[in-house]
């Protein structure tokens, strides 16, 4: 009688019958299913993410024109202030020194009948000199051109000696500032005598006759 050794007997794993040593080894994944399914998570994805930055960058181009179009009307609304704030400072002076044009022709009498002396000078002078710093400047002058834009003729009459409508006198001196007139010059104005043009022309043909020896004779 043979004896068993225990613990050599080893147990077969219990396979069902009918199946084969094969199907009781677990299978293993199929490598090409794992990488045909990898591409296609993949590509969603990558369209995904390309969906998500061409949304961004449309909103950045919104928001990008939307800052050019707010800088744009910022520097329009800086310009406009900057224009209204000269405007108002312009118009400004001109009212204070409108308001000064009787003082300054008060000024302007004294010293022609020689009283602008001692401490009067010296405030008349200060004055004038303000005023110029300002930007007044003062315009008329016997002799020139009448100039209806800039003159206003108070006398009318008529000189053997002049050959256009000329200012004889000044009344008033004229102001301006800058290009602005804020009171045009009052003066006496001068015209050439009706028929003074027809006699010099024909005192010209007379010379011109003298000079060339007479009309030729025939």
């Amino acid at each position: 009688m043979t004896e068993e050794t225990p613990g050599f007997d080893e147990q077969q794993p219990d396979v069902p019958s009918g199946a084969t040593s094969d199907d009781a080894e677990p299978k293993a994944a199929s490598p090409s299913a794992e990488e045909g399914a990898a591409p296609a998570g993949d590509t969603g994805q990558d369209v995904a993410l390309v969906a998500q930055l061409d949304q961004a960058r449309t909103a950045l181009s919104e928001r990008t024109a939307d800052l050019q179009r707010l800088q744009a009307e910022f520097q329009n609304y800086r310009r406009r202030v900057e224009r209204d704030r000269i405007a108002v400072k312009e118009i400004a002076i001109a009212n204070l020194l409108t308001e000064l044009l009787p003082v300054l022709d008060d000024i302007g009498r004294a010293r022609e009948h020689g009283e602008l002396v001692g401490g009067f000078k010296s405030v008349a002078e200060s004055l004038e000199g303000t005023a110029a710093k300002m930007g007044l400047q003062q315009f008329g002058k016997e002799g020139e051109p009448f100039d209806p834009t800039i003159h206003e003729a108070l006398m009318h009459s008529y000189a053997p000696d002049v050959t256009e409508t000329t200012c004889v006198a000044i009344l008033q001196p004229g102001y301006r500032i800058g290009e602005r007139t804020i009171r045009p010059a009052r003066v006496a104005v001068a015209e050439p005598q009706p028929g003074a043009q027809t006699v010099k022309a024909d005192e010209s043909a007379d010379a011109d006759d003298k000079e060339s020896g007479g009309p030729d004779e025939g």
